[in-house]
């Protein structure tokens, strides 16, 4: 008898230390999982581009001297003949709990025009599109110091991120970049809000003039109220967009400019309508407006003509094929007045400019 009692005591201590074992591997595990959670994630991603590119009733050459394009858009980027660069782009992260920083270089011709205001550029070929940390003081809170990408506008400089693989006036016009502190808060679930002091618009090492720019953003579900003042002149930009279904996006973009000391003003507004047809294939349009007033001299006209407008019409395709994106494109560009504008296949003036570009995106 005593050996039976003797033989079931042991069997439930083992009984136990089994459960007790599985128990504190399970709780291991899970707090090994919560470590992983939490602890920083050091990330490297990045872009590169090139494409083909060609007038279909304008001049295809360019400038022996400076490698400018005889006839192209006057917009950014996607304006060299035949084929052609775009850039190389590498983005390094590191992503804490609380603070972390953003690394992005750019190398090629769509980079160098991205950082084209740089003051110190020649003297050290800098390569450098953004470069900020940030600390998330709270939930709802977040503070930005460094080099960013401009926060007004539909488009961005890197072409992953945009459907067109050219871009329009309304962000060629508008500043890329901003160096300076900003603070965005979570309002709400829908609302959002950032604030910001910065350097001169485009000046990114250094301030230049002891003068300092102000913006502002207000969010609400995906759209975007945007004010940036900057010594006398300030630009008001609205950026947005709707899922009309599941297939169909409609993009806004619109913008008012007034310059300061004979800077002169622009204003436009351009519409982004996309249809994917299949999981792998997108087509879209950008029609865009775009009117500069006082001389501002944005679209190739003489700053003593005055005004002038332009509208451009823009037809996408995009075919994913894992990372790699293939976007044949169709623009029409068609300025107010053919003796300020586009050139034709003898270098003669003419109102309109129509081109076709080929493009490849891969992205990691």
């Amino acid at each position: 008898m005593k050996t039976i009692i003797h033989t079931k005591y042991i069997k439930n201590l083992f009984l136990l230390g089994l459960i007790l074992f599985s128990t504190s591997t399970i709780f291991a595990q899970e707090e090994e999982m919560e470590d992983e959670d939490t602890k920083p994630k050091f990330t490297i991603s990045g872009s590169i581009d090139a494409y083909y590119r060609a007038n279909l009733n304008g001049d295809n050459s360019a400038d022996e001297e400076t490698g400018a394009p005889n006839a192209a858009p006057g917009s950014s980027f996607a304006n060299l003949p035949g084929f052609a660069l775009g850039m190389a782009n590498l983005i390094v992260g590191y992503d804490g709990e609380k603070a972390g920083f953003v690394a992005d270089l750019v190398f090629g011709p769509r980079g160098t025009d991205a950082i084209f205001a740089s003051p110190i550029y020649s003297a050290t070929g800098n390569i450098v599109n953004q470069l900020y940390g940030y600390w998330n003081v709270s939930d709802n809170v977040k503070l930005t110091l460094g080099n960013f990408n401009t926060f007004l506008g539909y488009e961005v400089i890197s072409p992953v991120a945009n459907f067109n693989y050219s871009t329009s006036y309304l962000f060629s016009y508008g500043p890329f970049s901003h160096t300076g502190l900003k603070a965005d808060f979570t309002l709400s679930e829908d609302f959002s809000m950032m604030l910001a002091v910065m350097n001169q618009t485009d000046i990114t090492e250094l301030n230049l003039t002891g003068k300092y720019a102000y913006g502002a953003q207000l969010g609400y579900s995906g759209q975007y109220l945007n004010l940036l003042i900057d010594n006398g002149s300030y630009e008001i930009d609205y950026t947005g967009g709707f899922d009309l279904s599941d297939s169909f996006f409609l993009g806004i973009n619109a913008a008012y400019f007034d310059g300061d000391e004979g800077i002169g003003n622009f204003a436009g507004a351009a519409l982004y309508p996309q249809y994917a047809t299949s999981e792998n294939f997108t087509i879209g349009l950008r029609g865009e407006y775009f009117m500069e007033t006082d001389g501002f001299g944005a679209i190739g006209v003489d700053a003593a003509d005055g005004d002038a407008s332009v509208f451009a019409v823009t037809l996408t395709g995009s075919a994913t094929i894992g990372n790699l994106m293939i976007k044949p494109e169709l623009r029409l560009d068609t300025a107010s007045d053919e003796s300020e504008y586009f050139a034709d296949s003898d270098l003669m003036a003419q109102k309109s400019l129509s081109s076709f570009v080929l493009a490849a995106i891969y992205s990691f």
